[in-house]
């Protein structure tokens, strides 16, 4: 039995309580290499969906002490437009967050962090970084902030002005963790905690976010999300399988449906009758009439 609560069932239900945000510090200090300080959780789309979604998603947004954007989400199943949705959740906190007559300058730095549990895309990593960069198609520079840029908004590069995305693909985590984001990783893949796990927040996780510290209902209600993931995913594999299975089927019917019209051709080129040529395929003759 796993020792921690999972860590989308700790994103519903325990660290949207202020006294847990230690273990969201943790992930995001180690991720972004930076001291995050969470000021305060936003409202956010999270459970507002289907019932499918409710075991399938989960979403929180929080600002960071410095007026930051921070999107989480977890997937837990496949989503083959996953990347666009990544795209539309980052521009709609870009155009929320700020009022109607205020400058480009008050727009909001965004981080989406994406925790998927499907292979998304093509890669042989099991943690993305994207961000913004403008490079000349001719000298291949990278355009930078001009020095009055650079003072006015605080940072180095045009890229930390927009959004920047981390896709963290946790199923394909399969080594030893030896760095703290690996640390990270390995637990948000098996619900364990290395021994002697030095990443920050996993203390936290450790001493709040034990099974052991559950009521029986909420133990009842966590092991009942478990079952619903596992169904979910199931359904999915039966689909993709079946799907599999179908296509293999129309294949070999489409494979024999050639064969037959092919061996009638050579018939009809031999001079058979269109009767004897639909007893030996098995072709109506009205099809054998159109070769």
């Amino acid at each position: 039995m796993e020792s921690y609560i999972r860590f989308d069932w700790a994103m519903k239900r325990l660290l949207r309580n202020k006294a847990n945000y230690a273990v969201l510090e943790g992930l995001l200090t180690t991720l972004l290499e930076e001291k995050v300080t969470i000021q305060k959780l936003l409202e956010s789309e999270s459970n507002q969906e289907g019932e499918f979604d409710k075991y399938n998603r989960v979403d929180m947004l929080a600002e960071n002490s410095k007026g930051e954007l921070v999107l989480i989400e977890i997937q837990n199943n496949n989503e083959y437009a996953y990347f666009q949705r990544m795209l539309f959740g980052a521009s709609k906190l870009v155009t929320e967050y700020i009022n109607r007559g205020q400058g480009y300058d008050k727009v909001r730095k965004v981080y989406s962090i994406n925790i998927v549990y499907f292979s998304l895309g093509h890669g042989k990593d099991f943690v993305y970084h994207g961000k913004t960069e403008f490079v000349g198609i001719h000298e291949g520079d990278v355009l930078e902030l001009s020095p009055f840029q650079k003072q006015t908004f605080k940072v180095d590069k045009v890229s930390q002005l927009y959004p920047e995305y981390y896709i963290l693909k946790v199923n394909d985590f399969n080594r030893v963790a030896k760095t703290p984001l690996e640390e990270w990783i390995y637990y948000l893949n098996t619900g364990n905690v290395p021994e002697n796990a030095t990443a920050p927040g996993l203390d936290a996780v450790k001493e709040r976010l034990k099974l052991d510290r559950m009521s029986r209902e909420e133990l009842n209600a966590y092991y009942k999300h478990l079952d619903n993931i596992v169904i979910l995913r199931d359904n999915i594999e039966t689909e993709r399988a079946e799907g599999r299975a179908e296509g293999r089927a129309e294949g070999r019917a489409e494979g024999r449906a050639e064969t037959q019209t092919a061996i009638a051709r050579n018939l009809k080129s031999l001079g058979m009758s269109n009767e004897q040529i639909a007893a030996a395929t098995g072709l109506a003759e009205e099809e054998i009439n159109k070769l």
